[in-house]
């Protein structure tokens, strides 16, 4: 199942809703932990693997990582490729992928993300923050009944880990940098 909120209260109702206790759970975008707290509550047995690329989220997140056994904090763009390997040595699949990543803003880049995401790890339930994907949702009118049941489009070939997607180069300067 994939599943789309905009509302912060409505996301994590739905999470609430979605976790089983042995989950293992991929947080995109946990900022400085609201969710993540949630999310490790939930995870008796299982584990929560958040990622942040803002500075204000490494001391937050580095506390709730003390707090909670459960958590695996890493600060990194999550558009990088070394960063989605990184991931993949600590775990190969997800039961769970959450994306809270701009909001309101660059639906495009958040679906690409989703797409890179989620076709490496096959989650069973993803679960989407962003105001501009529902709003093309909404807005659209489909020809076509494509239906994927899984958190994951089933469109998706098995190959392991997607090459870098090229058009983050195209305007994201600061990732050329690195």
């Amino acid at each position: 199942m994939i599943k789309l909120n905009y509302d912060i209260k409505l996301y994590r109702k739905s999470l609430m809703k979605i976790l089983k206790p042995t989950d293992t759970v991929i947080e995109l975008g946990c900022h400085v932990g609201g969710s993540s707290k949630i999310i490790a509550e939930i995870l008796e047995d299982g584990q929560l693997i958040s990622l942040d690329n803002s500075p204000e989220a490494i001391n937050k997140m580095e506390k709730l990582q003390e707090e909670y056994s459960n958590i695996k904090f890493i600060s990194g763009d999550v558009r990088l490729h070394d960063i989605i390997q990184e991931v993949y040595k600590i775990t190969q699949s997800a039961d769970v992928l959450s994306v809270d990543l701009g909001g309101g803003y660059h639906p495009d880049t958040v679906f690409k993300v989703y797409y890179i995401w989620s076709s490496t790890f096959k989650p069973r339930d993803s679960i989407i923050r962003n105001k501009g994907i529902i709003d093309f949702v909404n807005t659209a009118q489909l020809e076509e009944n494509i239906v994927s049941e899984k958190g994951y489009l089933d469109s998706y070939n098995d190959e392991g880990i997607p090459p870098q997607i090229k058009e983050f180069n195209l305007w994201t300067n600061s990732l050329k940098n690195k």
